[in-house]
């Protein structure tokens, strides 16, 4: 099997598995499950960032948020300690997902253990691909989620926001989020996370 077609049908098995997503989105021409809408989103923003990706970087970039709707938030404690235990628990479970579906395709314990590492990010600001990945989600985040998060927000808590995000990013990244039709007022917090 080409490595081509390995990585299309891993990313089909990434995909069907989001595809039962109860929970809908609305993307102005139908619904469609929201796992398997932002997995897309992510994959055609890394299309755009770095049309170069390495495969395991696009396997991760896809999977980031595989099955997600199977760890709501709810079922944790409030606050910041309850979510930064849910965030870790989701992102381990998105690796061993990915990994498990990886293993189904022929990948060996290396490419697995590497794509696994990126959906954990792991080395944010000293790996490149698990920077680019981060890139990836927060511009996805900008692109696509930002307005309707932003309506839940005061504009001071809103440029905290978009500062704390921009942090998160590489220089590239944020001259890519500089682009997007975000609120002029919102512009300064990108420029200054620098």
């Amino acid at each position: 099997m080409s490595e081509s077609s390995r990585l299309q049908k891993v990313l089909a098995r990434i995909d069907a598995a989001n595809a039962q997503d109860p929970n809908m989105e609305e993307t102005g021409t139908a619904a469609e499950p929201a796992a398997l809408l932002y997995g897309r989103r992510m994959s055609e923003v890394l299309g755009e960032f770095s049309p170069n990706a390495s495969e395991e970087l696009q396997i991760a970039v896809r999977a980031q948020h595989i099955e997600r709707w199977k760890r709501p938030r709810k079922d944790y404690a409030a606050g910041r300690a309850g979510y930064l235990e849910w965030r870790r628990d989701a992102a381990r479970y998105h690796a061993e997902r990915v990994s498990e579906l990886m293993q189904l395709e022929g990948y060996d314990e290396q490419d697995r253990e590497r794509v696994a590492a990126l959906v954990l990010k792991q080395g944010i600001k000293r790996d490149p691909e698990a920077q680019t990945l981060e890139d990836v989600a927060c511009l996805v985040f900008m692109r696509w989620y930002f307005a309707p998060f932003s309506t839940k927000h005061t504009q001071e808590e809103l440029f905290r926001i978009v500062k704390k995000t921009a942090r998160k990013m590489s220089a590239s990244g944020r001259t890519a989020a500089l682009k997007l039709p975000l609120p002029a007022e919102l512009v300064p917090a990108i420029d200054a996370a620098d």
